[in-house]
């Protein structure tokens, strides 16, 4: 099963004496740091895209190897002519603050690409740099695309009776796309099929060429540090307040809602449920002195001569 999937692209950076290793793997002579040009790519991820399918996390690791060596091209067209760079190195990144629909920790497959500095990709690096190239697409073969209703396979209609992007019992169909067997290309594209995928923009690699950015990127990331256990916090405290507010949604179904939204839904939607929560158990009166004399007396009465 041939698979086309779109992603995105990370802006250029110095070359390191490793990376500049890997390169010279893959090329007929020895390059120099001077003679490249590279950049990282967001090449696909675990979240269901927009033709409901997704990459689960096994075969992300295992297109993470097979995409290595291969090279980028313009709308899928394997032309010798349309070649524009070759990754060289993969990486599978996992983020345990963020979860997918399906309810694993999202992941997505960063691929390191080299070009040469030449004319003729002048032009391009530019675009890179400038931001107007960042979409990417990739093309791989799976054996299989698996129903996450019934799991059986998708395309088998005497097996499976389920159609992608439909809602089954309050489950959303999709497919998942499993047992990679080959990766063809990358490609820069106009519109991604999966949201996340393109070109990344990496402060890593500025602060590597730019010692002096160095602090204001150790900040950056202590305040995204921050910000993580923020939103995580938040996630756990709908949850909790869910949990209250909707006794009949179970406590995966909340954790999987929250992990697909971001801070002003999440916010909006602590405040719904504490309202809810205000109407079902209204505070008590914790201090009835009067009223506590009152029955006190009213009961005396029977005994009063």
């Amino acid at each position: 099963m041939n698979v086309i999937k779109e992603a995105g692209v990370d802006g250029g950076g110095g070359v390191s004496r490793e990376d500049l290793a890997l390169i010279n793997e893959q090329s007929r002579r020895e390059l120099t740091a001077e003679e490249v040009y590279t950049f990282s790519v967001r090449l696909c991820d675990n979240q269901v895209d927009r033709e409901q399918e997704r990459f689960p996390e096994e075969t992300l690791k295992q297109l993470a190897e097979l995409f290595v060596g291969k090279c980028g091209v313009f709308d899928h067209k394997w032309s010798a002519r349309e070649q524009v760079g070759r990754i060289y190195r993969t990486e599978l990144v996992r983020d345990e603050h963020l979860r997918t629909i399906a309810g694993d920790a999202y992941c997505y497959l960063k691929g390191w690409v080299y070009m040469l500095r030449t004319e003729g990709n002048r032009d391009l690096i530019q675009e890179i740099e400038g931001g107007i190239k960042r979409e990417v697409s990739v093309g791989c073969s799976v054996k299989r695309a698996v129903c996450s209703i019934c799991g059986e396979d998708i395309h088998d209609r005497t097996r499976c009776p389920h159609e992608k992007g439909r809602e089954y019992g309050g489950k959303l169909c999709w497919a998942e796309l499993q047992e990679a067997t080959d990766a063809y290309e990358w490609s820069f594209v106009a519109v991604p099929a999966q949201r996340e995928a393109g070109v990344l923009k990496s402060l890593r690699e500025l602060a590597r060429r730019e010692p002096g950015c160095r602090a204001e990127l150790e900040a950056l990331e202590k305040q995204a540090r921050a910000g993580r256990r923020y939103l995580e916090g938040l996630r756990r405290e709908v949850v909790r307040l869910g949990g209250l507010a909707e006794p009949a949604l179970e406590a995966g179904t909340l954790e999987r809602i929250a992990g697909q939204l971001e801070e002003p839904e999440l916010e909006a939607l602590k405040a719904a449920y504490a309202e809810r929560l205000e109407g079902l158990y209204p505070p008590g009166v914790q201090l009835a002195y009067g009223e506590a004399r009152r029955e006190t007396a009213g009961r005396d009465e029977v005994f009063r001569i």
